[in-house]
């Protein structure tokens, strides 16, 4: 009976170590596989509202229409009335900003301001954390009541908007809940919280973040006696998964739909 025991007890602790053992690799890849849609377009509403510090907010309304296995986007902005009809297309690896007032596209990039908030124009497309950084480390952490894997990521690629990431995935389901992005010098230059996810059912489920809240850690203002940095939230609602006329991600597209 106690060599049985002993072998239960040694088969018990292995079965729970298994089942608490995870793979980094495999966790990073599902972390940047849940940014992206790749069997279907997505289309969204987006509320961008930009908090300047001692100077109130603005707040931008637009359509975004997504392709993601064409890396294809386009995004219409509806709201405030003043800026209503410009917009932003993605294609052939370029971004172009269409402004009617002079009916002109003008190229702009990934790591372009949107709207000059503190938002990137890359942030609302997928996010390639597996294909273009590097394990540089990785630790288990709780995140609030959430238990997370913290990843150090080192860009193994140029092309990217920030050479170090900080990345706070959650074990049991892949998504990304905060991240802080690093210059070269190892200065931290913005932090990225998602709280919260909506599951969207659509022959699958689909993750999209309810709200991000960006904070901008290099741009603040003093007041009184602490520094207020400036704020970006991004709330996403109305959203559909079905696939969208192919014209949707094309220049007369933005030029059409400016004049309605």
């Amino acid at each position: 009976m106690k060599i049985f025991g002993r072998i239960f007890f040694v088969l018990f602790a292995v079965a729970g170590f298994s089942a608490s053992a995870f793979s980094p690799e495999e966790l990073l890849k599902q972390a940047q596989d849940s940014t992206a849609f790749f069997d279907t377009d997505f289309k969204g509403f987006y509320s961008v509202v930009y908090e300047k510090p001692g100077e109130g907010k603005n707040i931008t309304e637009a359509i975004m229409y997504r392709r993601d296995t064409e890396s294809k986007w386009t995004i219409l902005i509806t709201g405030p009335a003043k800026e209503r009809g410009k917009g932003y297309l993605q294609y052939d690896g370029n971004i172009w900003f269409y402004d009617p007032a002079d009916h002109r596209f003008t190229f702009t990039s990934a790591r372009d301001k949107f709207q000059n908030t503190n938002a990137n124009n890359s942030d609302f497309a997928p996010q390639f954390y597996h294909r273009d950084y590097t394990i540089e480390s990785y630790s288990e952490v709780m995140l609030g009541k959430l238990d997370c894997v913290m990843f150090v990521l080192k860009a193994k690629v140029l092309n990217v908007d920030y050479p170090e990431l900080h990345l706070w995935v959650t074990k049991n389901d892949g998504l990304v809940r905060k991240k802080e992005d690093y210059s070269l010098s190892g200065q931290k230059l913005r932090t990225t919280v998602i709280p919260s996810y909506q599951i969207i059912s659509s022959g699958r489920n689909y993750y999209v973040p309810v709200k991000m809240l960006i904070t901008d850690n290099f741009r603040g203002k003093k007041i009184g006696d602490k520094i207020q940095f400036e704020r970006t939230q991004i709330t996403i609602t109305n959203i559909t998964f079905e696939r969208q006329d192919n014209s949707v991600y094309t220049k007369p597209y933005l030029e059409m739909m400016s004049g309605k």
